[in-house]
């Protein structure tokens, strides 16, 4: 069962609800998914987890700064080759998801794109748009749990996954 730990720093509660929202958008595709507060995050789970969301706010145009310094100590949890995803409300502007996406990439992370920016409270719409992303992250995981790995790395690759594809069958 894939984990994914949804992190989030909320200053009027609209980037809460959009987390809630991933975490049961995960759960439904049979994910132990949970949300929280950066302040509660354990990198214990962060270890743990397969996939990682990241949502804040946006603040004069950047993430909020506690966010930043959460994501600079993400080095430490060695995140390269998780999925990642960045949400986050924002009132004007909306810098701060694209922002988090790019410090994901930065640590070799996966990332979902585009990322989900909502402008105030979120709709009902707009949660809808969240749990979607919970079930895209989902997806993504067990997508990349499923590609064979190269042969000679310990895996068990069979001979019938490598497989020549003509022009036409494929989807090319």
């Amino acid at each position: 069962m894939p984990k994914v730990v949804v992190v989030y720093l909320s200053t009027s509660g609209n980037t809460k609800a959009m987390a809630d929202a991933i975490v049961d958008g995960a759960n439904s595709r049979n994910a132990d998914a949970k949300a929280v507060n950066f302040h509660e995050a354990k990198i214990e789970d962060i270890i743990a987890a397969d996939a990682i969301a990241i949502g804040s706010s946006t603040f004069h145009y950047k993430m909020l700064p506690p966010m930043e310094k959460f994501i600079e100590n993400l080095k430490k949890a060695n995140v390269a080759g998780k999925v990642g995803a960045a949400f986050g409300s924002y009132g004007w502007s909306g810098e701060a998801p694209v922002m988090i996406a790019e410090k994901m990439r930065e640590l070799g992370m996966n990332v979902i794109d585009p990322v989900l920016r909502i402008q105030y409270q979120p709709t009902e719409k707009d949660l809808d748009e969240c749990k979607r992303l919970g079930k895209d992250i989902v997806s993504k995981v067990k997508k990349i749990a499923e590609k064979p790995t190269r042969a000679g790395s310990g895996s068990k690759l069979e001979d019938a996954s490598v497989r020549e594809v003509k022009m036409g069958e494929g989807g090319h």
